[in-house]
């Protein structure tokens, strides 16, 4: 018997009174119990972007190489010629991996694969980027070792390669980690396909997984705080199977190739509900579902619960009446499921059917984003503890007596120190597109069969963001943007996915409005359009909202893979030049908090158009062979990257001197995070002009020390061996989990 639907059944789905209003006007009646369920999960925030949506059309979202921008289908789609594009997307399971971290992180990986190749792109790599609480803590231990499992187990046994990925440590995140995964692809521009129900009378297939009771209503627990009560939502949390998965990859790139659908969509958040909607609206048609054909593997499961499962490894295919039979060979042939559960209708109504019942009759186009669901714009605030972060006087600290381990202190951090303990359990080498040789900023993936490559990276320091959400959302699209550069790779686009508290309370609306304007400034100045993401908000505790974390997915590309560098010293006696302004900035600085304590100041100031500058006269360089190495100066300063580029390449370590001439604080030179500068090394013969290219394009650049086989030497300031250095940087992260 289903319940009695009312406002007060409305409000425990979710919906707010007038949203409920609006559903009934909508429909000219009282929504059955199963509409409310769908309309509860599709205008949730996590599907209907209803609290973001007004912000998120200010970003530059096209481009001459968008093939498909933001919002158009999956995933976002860049030509980079020779008749290939590259699909590539980043997706949130925060929720789903705070109260499951195993299953919340590798189901994280299998959908955003999902949302690749169902595109026609035949996933290439997988990165994620990764905030977890204090690492001391027992509860975040527990999160960061299932979710690392998760992530590798999924992406292991699915056979793509997890290449690259940011991890980060703070309280803010302790009750809310934060799981971004990121796919990458590859398809051929005649092999794309569509999201999309067109013709009357094609038929609706279901293919993949039967479908269970997992991850029913897991849009809703994705849009709302997590609580001492979300423990008790493990079953909104999926469950995958990647052995299944990699069948459907197959299956599914087979009937595409061979142009047997007219569309075909991923079942990811709100499952069936979410590609029959999407799709009918899409190409303004309807459908007509019969559920009782949908294959289940749980006993007695309701017309509700079929519609709203999320049950993994799923999708939603149109094919014209003659290819059906070509369908279903296609995927029995690969064991997987593939049923006839409708068809597609001229009228622009979702007709859903259940035991000879009609449960569901409404319009697709009032469910989806652009269509009829909610737009709210929300009152924003400045948040208090700004102004009391910004009174911070840098001065006032005291200056460390002992730079040297000072210095071994920050190598040590968990946001600086080697993330091999993570990387180690993943397989970055499946696949054998790799370059395994390249040691630095960002992963590099070769195209086989071309000259090409591709460069990718994830990068947001949150404690910018939260100190300025504008400048620190320009940094995190210019860092990610000059990481692949020091790679050797053009910034193409970015995918982003953007991580907020309660949009419901005006300060972090606030945080949001002007992280979006930060990221549209630095997408525009630097030439790199947003081709989709998406918005994780209610990424809050009892205790507090997250720091404002906008992860950017950067997409580099590499024109001839013979010109890509690394961040690693090649050879003694070559020169050490640091491009870019030291003005010893410390504010947000991993200095600040590690040895000092404090989260205080402003984030660095950045000039767009000198960092659009540099990056452009790093790619000349690099082109011209006038670089051994380049690695970007970030998180730690100076010395931290002149020790990073010592030890990247941990079977042939080098040392180095450098001068020490400042009128700088010292601590502040050493350890300050100014934006915009990179280390590189030069053959000697080569550095006079490397330095008259950067003179004559405004860039400032000096030799300030030279590549030495042993030892690792700052003026008179810090003194210590290389091996010193790699035990810290190589060991801390393993050691601090495990004591």
């Amino acid at each position: 018997m289903e319940p009695i639907v009312d406002l007060q059944l409305a409000l425990e789905h979710g919906l707010s009174e007038n949203e409920y209003r609006r559903i009934i006007e909508i429909l000219g009646r009282a929504p059955s119990y199963t509409e409310l369920g769908i309309y509860s999960v599709m205008w949730s925030e996590h599907c209907s972007y209803k609290n973001s949506i007004a912000e998120l059309k200010k970003l530059p979202r096209t481009g001459v190489r968008l093939l498909v921008g933001a919002g158009e289908e999956n995933a976002g789609l860049v030509d980079i010629g020779d008749g290939l594009a590259v699909a590539f997307k980043i997706e949130s399971h925060n929720h789903p991996s705070a109260v499951e971290p195993y299953q919340g992180a590798a189901t994280g990986v299998g959908g955003i694969m999902r949302d690749i190749f169902t595109m026609g792109a035949r996933p290439i790599a997988a990165l994620n980027s990764l905030r977890f609480g204090n690492i001391v803590n027992s509860q975040t231990k527990r999160l960061i070792k299932g979710v690392v499992k998760g992530i590798g187990d999924y992406g292991n046994s699915f056979g793509v390669p997890t290449v690259a990925g940011d991890v980060f440590f703070d309280e803010s995140y302790q009750e809310n980690p934060l799981v971004n995964a990121m796919a990458v692809g590859i398809v051929k521009h005649n092999e794309i396909a569509k999201a999309i129900a067109q013709g009357d009378g094609n038929i609706v297939l279901i293919v993949g997984s039967a479908t269970g009771r997992d991850g029913i209503h897991g849009a809703t627990f994705a849009s709302e705080e997590i609580s001492e009560e979300s423990e008790s939502k493990r079953p909104s949390v999926q469950v995958g199977d990647p052995f299944t998965e990699k069948l459907l990859l197959e299956a599914t790139l087979e009937v595409i190739r061979n142009k047997l659908v007219v569309g075909i969509q991923d079942m990811g958040a709100a499952g069936i509900t979410c590609s029959t909607a999407e799709m009918s609206a899409k190409g303004n048609s309807g459908m007509e579902i019969i559920l009782d054909q949908v294959p289940v593997r749980e006993k007695n499961m309701s017309g509700y619960e079929i519609m709203l499962s999320e049950s993994q490894e799923r999708m939603l295919i149109v094919a014209e009446p003659q290819n059906v039979i070509p369908v279903q060979n296609i995927f029995k042939k690969w064991d997987l499921h593939c049923s006839v559960i409708g068809k597609v209708t001229d009228e622009p109504r979702l007709k859903i059917k259940y035991k000879n019942k009609l449960i569901a009759d409404f319009p697709p186009d009032s469910l989806v984003l652009g269509g009829g669901a909610p737009v709210y714009n929300r009152e924003s605030c400045i948040p208090d503890y700004i102004d009391k972060v910004r009174s911070f006087n840098p001065d006032d600290i005291p200056i460390p007596r002992d730079f040297t381990s000072c210095f071994l202190e920050i190598l040590s951090s968990p946001n600086i120190c080697s993330r091999k303990w993570i990387t180690t359990q993943y397989d970055s080498m499946v696949r054998s597109n790799t370059v395994s040789n390249v040691f630095g900023d960002a992963a590099v993936i070769r195209l086989q069969g071309t000259h090409k490559a591709l460069a990718v990276k994830t990068d947001c320091n949150p404690r910018y963001v939260y100190l300025n959400p504008f400048i620190g959302a320009q940094i995190a699209v210019a860092e990610s943007a000059r990481n692949v550069v020091c790679m050797g790779a053009k910034p193409v686009a970015i995918t982003n996915c953007l991580n907020f508290g309660n949009p419901y309370k005006p300060e972090i609306f606030w945080q949001f409005k002007e992280t979006i304007r930060g990221i549209s400034e630095a997408c525009k100045i630097l030439n790199t359009p947003v081709t989709g993401g998406n918005v994780s908000f209610y990424n809050e505790n009892p205790d507090g909202a997250i720091f404002p974390t906008p992860v950017i997915g950067m997409l580099g590309e590499i024109s001839d893979i013979k010109n890509c560098i690394s961040g690693s010293f090649k050879e003694a006696g070559d020169d050490i030049i640091l491009l870019g302004q030291t003005n010893g900035h410390i504010g947000g600085s991993e200095y600040l908090k590690k040895v000092h304590g404090l989260i205080s100041g402003d984030a660095p100031p950045i000039n767009l158009a000198n960092e659009k500058n540099l990056q452009t006269i790093i790619l000349e360089l690099i082109d011209k062979r006038l670089f051994r190495s380049a690695h970007d100066i970030s998180d730690g300063g100076l010395a931290i990257a002149l020790a990073e580029c010592c030890i990247f390449d941990r079977e042939k370590c080098f040392g180095v001197v450098v001068n020490f001439q400042t009128k700088l604080r010292p601590d502040f030179y050493l350890f300050g995070e100014d934006q915009s500068r990179v280390i590189v090394s030069s053959e000697p013969k080569n550095s006079s002009e490397v330095l008259s290219i950067c003179s004559g394009n405004g860039i400032s650049a000096e030799i300030i020390g030279k590549v030495t086989k042993t030892d690792f030497k700052i003026g008179n300031v810090i003194e210590c061996s290389v091996d010193q250095i790699k035990e810290i940087y190589y060991q801390s992260l393993e050691k601090l989990i495990y004591q």
